[in-house]
């Protein structure tokens, strides 16, 4: 399998740490790295073929493409420390265990028309130590930890808020109820005065009528 060095990328990766290149599908481009003892390196990659149809490169499936990713220690005898096979776009971490140069490569693999098609390999890369790096980690998971707290405690308003509408709603329902249970009781003592006051007014008249010997 032939092996092609990006040698005219490395001057540039020392400054950079986001770049692309591009592959013919089943060759393997590597590219060199020197790390201290204890880096730690976090590699995103992303891996775009090319249509013709289009002039343009797009993503694919993990069942169309593969990537191999290696790492290899040049100052030991090439030794393999890392050896990844992963879907067209994911990441990779590597923590340098001495320093030294390290060769990382990529290698796109498929089948089909998809054997020798041309892709573009999008790379960007984080390197520090392992606290740097877990920290910033921490201070991510730190931040999503404050957002779910903002959201609980909004939950929590809500909550509260819809607590006091049913207070208020059960506050309203038994005022009302005591209202309709007043008119109610008060509408039956009319009625009853009412009845009282026309008995008694027919027993006012009958007396009258009898008085007068009119019945």
């Amino acid at each position: 399998m032939r092996v092609s060095i990006l040698s005219s990328i490395f001057l540039y990766l020392s400054i950079a740490n986001a770049f692309y290149f591009y592959i013919t599908g089943g060759d393997r481009k590597c590219f060199y790295k020197e790390l201290s003892q204890g880096t730690l390196l976090v590699g995103k990659y992303d891996v775009e073929v090319y249509d013709p149809n289009t002039d343009s490169f797009s993503k694919t499936t993990a069942k169309q493409l593969g990537v191999i990713i290696d790492v290899e220690e040049v100052f030991d005898d090439n030794h393999r420390v890392v050896h990844q096979k992963g879907a067209p776009n994911g990441e990779f971490t590597f923590s340098a265990i001495d320093s030294g140069d390290h060769r990382i490569c990529f290698q796109p693999q498929s089948g089909g028309w998809l054997a020798k098609v041309k892709t573009k390999v999008n790379v960007d890369f984080e390197i520090g130590d392992n606290e740097k790096l877990d920290s910033k980690k921490k201070g991510k998971v730190q931040s999503l930890t404050e957002k779910v707290k903002i959201l609980n405690n909004k939950i929590l308003d809500i909550k509260r808020e819809q607590k006091l509408m049913r207070e208020r709603e059960a506050s309203f329902r038994d005022q009302s109820e005591k209202t309709n249970s007043r008119v109610v009781r008060w509408s039956i003592i009319q009625l009853v005065a009412l009845g009282a006051t026309c008995a008694w007014q027919l027993n006012h008249l009958r007396t009258f009528f009898v008085k007068q010997k009119i019945v």
